[in-house]
């Protein structure tokens, strides 16, 4: 196949922006098809439509009825629909033309995306009506991309149930993991010996009770032509023991066609050149206004209007992925002994915004809290904070330190997936980098990074020129997308040798 083909890839996920956002997935969903329809790709999309889908805004017409959908074993197939999204726009702006899976039972009456007692089933029947749409289609892909553990059966029945298949048999197959620590409907850390799915035995019916035991993205990983995952460092990381949630040998054996590739960013979406949320609008060049925004930063959260300041922010879900025990340790003295101020936005377990409001109390001039939900918020934060402090247990990917890099805010992080790839560390000496990394999972290292970065800022020469190199480094989809097209090339070219043999 010649490596400059344009290729027909279909995209299966549980959700898509703007039709179903819930988290990440969604929004690469959103922007990664658009950007490969732009690089000349014809690029789609298939998820269920869920009763939260508009159907009349998205202007949905439907494209298949009565597709019957195969449940394994004597019992009766499913019968769904198909709708169309058609994009609008050919330039690539507009979402990517977008198929959604229609079952009363399991999609139309469910208001939200995940979260439903029978969601193995849901997932089953997305991965079979995504393959048997297609076998029906006039519209055939060169490539399936299976996104997370939801879709992780796609590769299964690619390559055993539909192996001799006529309309399915050459279409290559990508599995793509945002985070390996979701594996299926229920907790792999907790499943039986007796329980144990180890991917071998054929699929049973999705109504026997073994099929609630599947481990859907072990199954993924085993049956993909080649894998991705959303960084190159936790594409390594995922090969351990430490961060390869008990599948570390399997992909380990699969390392020769397992790859990294860091997420992108909306350039357009993210520019503080051009973003009305801002009070003053800046770019790389005019970085003046961009220190007019700490003032009202600071006002908006009630803290002195300080500018020698070090002005840190935290934009996350206050879960304990994100490394929040090392600043219950630190926290306190940190605001005690430096001329520091902390604004925190998120939210998340119980335990840590309890943690905040009480630092709050102690430290009301020192600190800024916001914990709830806010998509504006964030913005203020990067376009008016000195740094973003990022010391996460693990990060596959993380977009905020891109976010955040994009409006000039220096990330403080810890070395690990996607952070690693993403932030260079400050070297004094050579006046390069445009962070500040720390390796050990420990609050000494992270009060010492913290610190370092404290005093790099008061040179504000020095500092301003790692701001600009932060701001001109390119997190944009389109060059994700360049790299994506290169590993579905691959996978073509290796599920080709497959079955030529």
């Amino acid at each position: 196949m010649s490596k400059n083909k344009n290729l027909k890839i279909l995209f299966v996920a549980s959700e898509a922006g703007p039709f179903a956002k819930v988290g990440g997935l969604g929004e690469v969903m959103f922007s990664l098809p658009r950007s490969l329809r732009r690089l000349g790709h014809d690029a789609r999309v298939m998820i269920p439509r869920y009763l939260s889908v508009d159907q009349e805004k998205f202007n949905l017409k439907t494209v298949m009825e009565g597709l019957k959908v195969p449940t394994g074993g004597e019992y009766e197939p499913l019968v769904c629909n198909v709708k169309m999204f058609d994009s609008v726009e050919a330039d690539g702006n507009s979402p990517a033309p977008t198929y959604f899976l229609e079952n009363e039972e399991y999609y139309e009456k469910r208001a939200n995306v995940y979260g439903y007692s029978d969601d193995s089933i849901r997932w089953a029947l997305l991965c079979r009506g995504a393959l048997e749409f297609v076998k029906a289609s006039e519209w055939k892909p060169d490539i399936i991309v299976a996104s997370d553990w939801q879709t992780g059966l796609i590769p299964n029945y690619l390559h055993t149930t539909y192996k001799e298949d006529p309309d399915l048999k050459n279409i290559a197959v990508l599995f793509s993991i945002h985070n390996i620590g979701f594996q299926a409907s229920f907790d792999h850390h907790f499943i039986t010996e007796m329980d144990y799915d180890s991917g071998q035995a054929e699929i049973p019916s999705i109504y026997d009770p073994k099929f609630l035991k599947l481990n859907f993205m072990r199954r993924g990983v085993m049956y993909a032509d080649v894998i991705n995952t959303v960084s190159p460092t936790y594409a390594q990381e995922i090969t351990t023991p430490e961060y390869g949630e008990m599948l570390q040998d399997l992909l380990s054996e699969r390392r020769g066609i397992l790859y990294g590739i860091l997420n992108g960013i909306d350039y357009e979406e993210w520019n503080p050149a051009t973003d009305d949320n801002l009070n003053f609008k800046f770019n790389h060049k005019a970085l003046g206004e961009r220190d007019k925004n700490k003032s009202v930063l600071q006002r908006k959260f009630n803290l002195p209007e300080d500018e020698h300041a070090f002005l840190i922010g935290i934009v996350s879900r206050l879960v304990d992925q994100k490394g929040f025990d090392m600043l219950m340790t630190c926290g306190d003295s940190l605001l005690n002994n430096f001329n520091i101020q902390l604004i925190v936005i998120g939210t998340g377990d119980g335990k840590y915004i309890t943690f905040f409001e009480e630092l709050r109390k102690k430290h009301p001039n020192k600190l800024g809290i916001h914990l709830s939900f806010d998509a504006i918020l964030p913005r203020l934060l990067y376009g008016g904070a000195d740094a973003i402090l990022i010391p996460s247990k693990y990060e596959p990917c993380g977009l905020t330190q891109m976010e955040a890099m994009r409006y000039g805010a220096v990330p403080i992080v810890r070395k690990t997936g996607g952070l690693a790839d993403s932030v260079q560390d400050f070297d004094l000496e050579k006046n390069t980098g445009d962070g500040f990394v720390f390796e050990n999972y420990d609050n000494y290292a992270l009060l010492g990074t913290i610190i370092r970065a404290m005093e790099i800022n008061k040179h504000k020469v020095i500092w301003k020129k790692m701001q600009e190199r932060a701001m001109k480094k390119d997190f944009s989809w389109d060059r994700s997308a360049g790299e994506y097209a290169k590993i579905l090339n691959r996978a073509i070219e290796s599920h080709i040798k497959k079955i030529e043999g």
